[in-house]
């Protein structure tokens, strides 16, 4: 079983389609995270996208880097805002990763004006991200967001400065939002045009917890029948050129990497009107308005 791959951009490098999110080892057991490894490598999953605050996380990759060395693309984020504590931030990641570099080291929730006029602005963040590729400890600087801004200040984040990656929430509540669609749909025509890797996240989203049990670790309600997956998974990777990140439950990994290797990519605009009239009929909520 291999997930089918695509070029990151413009970095050279194939990652599968769909990629592992670590937020979901925030809190696991070390032999737990170990499980989770053998499913990746059953799938051929070989890109990595981490942050400095998903708890345990990059302590429990360090294992699996040591283990696979260079088998992995590994992405990062930094969520400081000023050059000094974003250069402290990533020294403390590629210690807990035991790596000597990240391929990719991104901007966490970068969707506040004032943080984002900090973080590019004289003294930001971006200046401990130029030096230190200048270094060698990232390949490549990208930037993630989440809420109904988060395609338009993208949008704003590309033209400031030649990130090689965006991250943004991709589901088909969130799209029915029109604001939120035009943005994204600019943005992914940017994306194309400048061979920006667009990775995509909340492909599960289903509603807020709103008070309800929570059953799984991620801070949304998601989609858990493997019918009702598969046709959110499909949706999302019907769209040309977009990865799709995988949710932070390792408990519903296996559904999620499983629709990913029965998604049928010769039938990709069918399979994205058959998921949404199926997706639509389910009580979702959108989780930003």
């Amino acid at each position: 079983m291999t997930i089918p791959k695509l070029e990151f951009g413009r970095l050279g490098h194939s990652s599968t389609r769909t990629l592992f999110g670590a937020a979901a080892l925030s809190r696991v057991s070390q032999s737990d995270a170990d499980r989770t490894l053998d499913l990746l490598l059953e799938y051929g999953v070989n890109h990595i996208d981490v942050a400095a605050s998903y708890g345990d996380a990059e302590l429990r990759l360090a294992p699996w880097l040591k283990r696979y060395p260079n088998h992995f693309f590994l992405a990062t984020k930094t969520g400081q805002r000023k050059a000094p504590g974003a250069k402290e931030e990533l020294h403390r990641s590629l210690g807990r990763l035991g790596v000597d570099h990240v391929d990719l080291w991104q901007f966490h929730n970068l969707t506040d004006p004032i943080e984002w006029e900090t973080a590019l602005g004289p003294g930001g963040a971006i200046e401990a991200a130029l030096e230190a590729k200048q270094q060698g400890l990232v390949r490549a600087v990208g930037v993630t967001g989440h809420g109904i801004q988060a395609p338009a200040i993208h949008r704003r984040s590309v033209e400031r400065f030649a990130f090689d990656s965006v991250l943004l929430p991709y589901n088909l509540t969130t799209m029915q939002n029109e604001y939120y669609a035009a943005n994204f749909e600019a943005l992914h025509t940017t994306c194309r045009e400048r061979h920006i890797a667009m990775q995509t996240i909340k492909s599960l989203a289903y509603q807020p917890w709103w008070g309800q049990p929570r059953t799984t670790t991620t801070w949304y309600k998601p989609l858990e029948q493997q019918a009702e997956i598969d046709r959110a998974i499909w949706w999302v990777l019907a769209k040309p050129g977009v990865f799709l990140n995988t949710l932070g439950d390792i408990n519903l990994l296996p559904r999620v990497l499983d629709a990913a290797n029965r998604f049928d990519a010769d039938n990709s605009e069918m399979s994205q009107t058959d998921a949404g009239k199926y997706l639509s009929q389910i009580d979702m909520i959108p989780l930003f308005v």
